[in-house]
């Protein structure tokens, strides 16, 4: 069952500070990176696994999404041609889809940036993929290096991307709040003292 708090929770920490409360790291190719609009984003993976150059079943996954939904398409990094445009990022946004993420590239920058969907991509291109429908909708998809499964959470900006198992989610969410609070700690040390202090000191309570 989605969590729509558990996205809101998330969506309070940076990229970077999630992950230093994680035990496993699943961070995907630094070279995906949003190209409309630098916000935040936390959504359930909806996945679409594809032959690289192939894009007729994307439809697919936006007729499946629901609100809260980030399709992430692995489009095994071709960026000779474009698994999305304008056209796919109106529909996606009616249907409450919060981004897109995609191991290729896409076009029709100026169209994405009017319909405001957050798309994360290797490139930018002008070439149509191919439109023969191979391909899964909501299987694991290899994006950017990481495995994700459908229902993974995925965040995402300006830094990069990461995915969390759902299970996973509130120990992570705890580590990364201790961690916050222990470098704002630190700073008001160095305020206090006047001291520059290199290291993140450890909260008085621990």
């Amino acid at each position: 069952m989605k969590d729509l708090k558990i996205l809101e929770k998330l969506t309070q920490y940076t990229v970077p500070e999630l992950c230093d409360g994680m035990e496993t790291f699943r961070v995907m190719d630094w070279q995906i990176k949003p190209w409309t609009g630098r916000c935040r984003i936390a959504g359930y993976a909806l996945t679409v696994d594809v032959p690289a150059g192939e894009g007729g079943i994307i439809p697919d996954a936006i007729e499946a999404a629901e609100e809260g939904d980030v399709i992430v398409i692995g489009g095994k990094g071709d960026c000779s041609l474009s698994y999305w445009g304008d056209h796919r990022s109106l529909c996606a946004r009616k249907k409450g889809v919060r981004a897109v993420i995609i191991d290729g590239a896409f076009r029709d920058l100026e169209g994405c940036e009017q319909e405001a969907l957050p798309v994360f991509a290797r490139a930018l291109t002008c070439r149509s993929a191919a439109k023969a429908g191979e391909g899964a909708v909501n299987v694991p998809a290899d994006c950017g290096g990481v495995t994700v499964c459908p229902g993974d959470i995925v965040i995402g900006d300006i830094n990069g991307i990461c995915v969390i198992r759902p299970e996973e989610a509130a120990a992570i969410l705890k580590k990364t709040e201790r961690k916050v609070r222990s470098q704002e700690y630190t700073r008001q040390e160095m305020e206090r003292t006047g001291t520059v202090i290199p290291r993140v000191l450890k909260l008085p309570e621990e």
